[in-house]
């Protein structure tokens, strides 16, 4: 009906332009960032108040969370079945886990090279005194065992309630092995049931990505309002060096693989600017995932490559959290005064790339990870893990904005390495993400339109997950 009301009102095409649409404040993207704003303002003026306003964030990322697992999991699976075969798959996935070792392993190098240049921690004595429970009781259950343990799920459905997505993946790569070897006619059969269902999740989340302005005041209002008068010297000196490592990070290291790739990790930040923002205001990298793999796919990417490297992606391609678990590793040795020289450093590393595959993708899941590899090392004291809490929340923002570029920059450059993608569509979309937006929006009505289904909101059914 819109594009009918448009060309029955060519006439007046003059008089319509000006009346533009869609207001600055009305993109998602604007939405978080503003309530961004005001929830440092509620945070310092009204800190006692603000401190309660948790609630909302939490309740947010609980809604976005319930999604996310049945959507890694349909991906992967469709991803495996429209690879059509096992070898092109595993091919995919092999390249990108060459890729995630690499890459993280600059990471946690960066990270411990940024920790003794900054020399984190030192003349924080006074820190020492603040010992306290370790806020994560189950620190000691990582290890090389316990982390084979617990990737495979002792049942289907549990994988799926406790929200660990590397189980979700395993199983999802299991079921797509299954799904090819079943005869082609029931295979079609079962893919366009599982299309149907994603479809289904992917509207449920977009449901949800409308409370992200919410969820993100509560977070940063009570983030502001719990530590922002309290911050020590020391541990906020931590903070920004940690930004400015992300920052190196970003566009130096990422930007040089982009480089390599023939992209630009700035056109990259800008098209994914929307998720950024959110991931940053909500400090998890699971409230981006709906947006990324609608989007990747959409801009040109294969169905196959955005189905196996983004979801793996959330589990084995943690950069942020590299980058967090070096630097904050080295604060605590050097504010209880242990000294860790070049032998205990390259160790923790090695220790450090087994123990970051677990991290959770959701905001605290770093912390978590942080405590175990803490307590696994036997000689720095994880009551000291309690001193960098207070902090974590302004910190967390960095690491699942660096964890979600790095997936977004991973899934580009397997795609070209594997040479399946549409490399001129993406460069397209890259230089001119409004004209991809309105195409975007332009699919979608022509696929509910061919589905016999009303376009949920036009153009704004996706906006808030995908552009």
């Amino acid at each position: 009906m819109k594009l009918l009301e448009e060309h029955l009102g060519a006439g007046n095409a003059d008089t319509r332009k000006p009346e533009r649409r869609k207001r600055w404040y009305s993109g998602p993207g604007a939405q978080v960032l503003i309530a961004m704003v005001l929830g440092v303002v509620a945070g310092l003026a009204l800190p006692e108040a603000a401190t309660k306003l948790k609630i909302l964030g939490d309740l947010f990322l609980a809604l976005v969370k319930a999604g996310v697992a049945p959507l890694v999991f349909f991906t992967v699976v469709m991803g495996i079945a429209s690879a059509g075969d096992l070898k092109k798959a595993g091919k995919i996935a092999l390249r990108a886990l060459i890729y995630f070792e690499v890459v993280s392993t600059i990471a946690l190098v960066m990270g411990l090279l940024a920790g003794n240049l900054f020399r984190v921690g030192r003349g924080a004595g006074a820190l020492t005194a603040q010992s306290g429970e370790p806020p994560a009781a189950s620190a000691g259950e990582h290890g090389f065992e316990a982390f084979l343990r617990n990737i495979v799920p002792d049942n289907f459905v549990g994988a799926f309630a406790s929200g660990q997505l590397l189980q979700v993946v395993i199983l999802a790569v299991i079921f797509g092995i299954g799904l090819l070897a079943l005869k082609p006619v029931m295979q079609n059969k079962v893919n366009a049931g599982l299309e149907v269902v994603s479809e289904t999740f992917f509207g449920f989340v977009n449901v949800v990505m409308k409370l992200a302005p919410i969820g993100a005041f509560g977070a940063i209002a009570y983030s502001v309002g719990a530590n922002g008068s309290a911050m020590l010297l020391r541990l906020a000196e931590l903070v920004v060096q940690y930004w400015l490592v992300v920052g190196v990070f970003v566009f130096g290291v990422l930007g040089l693989v982009c480089l390599l790739a023939g992209f630009n990790v700035f056109r990259i930040m800008r098209f994914f600017r929307e998720e950024l923002t959110l991931v940053l205001g909500t400090a998890s990298s699971e409230s981006a995932l709906p947006g990324l793999l609608k989007k990747l796919t959409r801009m040109g990417c294969s169905k196959q490559t955005v189905g196996l490297v983004v979801p793996t992606g959330y589990s084995f391609n943690l950069d942020g959290t590299s980058l967090y678990m070096a630097m904050c590793t080295l604060f605590l040795a050097n504010v209880y005064g242990i000294p860790m020289g070049l032998p205990e450093q390259v160790g923790v590393l090695l220790l450090m790339l087994l123990t970051s595959k677990g991290a959770a993708t959701v905001s605290g899941g770093s912390f978590v990870v942080f405590a175990s590899t803490i307590a696994a090392t036997g000689y720095l004291p994880l009551q000291g893990v309690a001193i960098l809490f207070g902090v974590y929340r302004f910190m967390s923002m960095g690491i699942s904005t660096c964890n979600t570029i790095g997936n977004i920059v991973a899934t580009l450059v397997v795609a070209r390495w594997s040479k399946d993608m549409d490399t001129d569509k993406v460069k397209a979309a890259l230089a001119d993400p409004s004209a991809f937006r309105t195409r975007m929006e332009a699919e979608e009505a022509a696929e509910a339109a061919a589905a016999g289904q009303p376009a949920i909101g036009a153009g704004q059914n996706a906006q808030p997950a995908t552009a």
